[in-house]
């Protein structure tokens, strides 16, 4: 029997679920040479583990994997979220509660941007709804400068191409004017990066705020900025399709404090 069809499961996939990384981001980890199983390097995730291997992560141990967990985020503006910027700004891993475990981001929101993020500790997870096929809407409250029209948006809701960029038909709502301003609210299933700005930039509309107000059945509701919220091990595994795994039971603890600045 070949080391990729033995039993058990893939070796990115196990590092994902134990929350190292995502799936994708294990496999270049494995590439690159920091992970053993049974004291032997490995350079291929072309591999299967079972519960009796010894797995080590830049010579340490990987942890058992934990039960799956699921927040939601109200990112505020100003903060980055990538686990590290290069030019040394705020991410919102700096930002969040001190006793929060290792998490990460499903998608992402940009720096000029604002609402609700889902982090996760299990790195299948983060790949499942991050695939395009997952298709979950994410809505946005979208603030334009101008009075656009009806007329005005309908390239929006064909779909249009940006310098060579497709963007897929987005659901548009034209609310109020307030001002100098128009109020959107836009619903899309793609996320590409910085779409909504590129598409209204193409029809002559400048975003000045745009708030993510929910991202498939998950609303961010009146969670204040910089606040976190556990999902309740129920309501999670019931939105995903998720089997109960041992000691999700019970109370999710809500976090609620934003770490300080040191």
């Amino acid at each position: 029997m070949s080391e990729d069809t033995k039993p058990g499961e893939r070796i990115a996939k196990r590092l994902a679920r134990a929350g190292v990384a995502s799936r994708r981001d294990a496999e270049k980890m494995i590439e690159a040479g920091r992970v053993a199983v049974n004291g032997k390097q490995i350079a291929s995730p072309a591999l299967n583990v079972t519960a009796a291997d010894r797995i080590t992560v830049d010579g340490k141990a990987l942890a058992e994997a934990e039960p799956s967990r699921l927040w939601l985020y109200h990112k505020p503006l100003g903060l980055v979220t990538s686990a590290r910027d290069e030019k040394g700004r705020e991410t919102i891993f700096d930002a969040l509660p001190e006793d929060m475990p290792r998490v990460m981001s499903i998608g992402r929101l940009d720096i000029n941007s604002e609402g609700l993020l889902l982090l996760t500790n299990d790195g299948e997870i983060k790949r499942r709804l991050e695939l395009p096929s997952t298709g979950w809407l994410r809505k946005y409250r979208v603030r334009v400068k101008g009075t656009p029209t009806d007329a005005d948006l309908e390239p929006l809701r064909r779909g249009l191409t940006v310098e060579g960029v497709r963007y897929q038909p987005m659901s548009v709502t034209l609310d109020r004017q307030q001002g100098a301003n128009a109020w959107l609210t836009v619903g899309l299933r793609e996320g590409k990066n910085r779409e909504i700005r590129r598409a209204a930039e193409a029809v002559g509309l400048a975003v000045n705020r745009l708030l993510r107000v929910s991202y498939g059945p998950f609303r961010l509701g009146e969670l204040k900025a910089g606040a976190v919220e556990e999902v309740r091990p129920k309501v999670m595994r019931d939105q995903l399709g998720l089997a109960e795994t041992p000691g999700q039971e019970g109370k999710p603890k809500v976090q609620r404090q934003r770490r300080p600045k040191s």
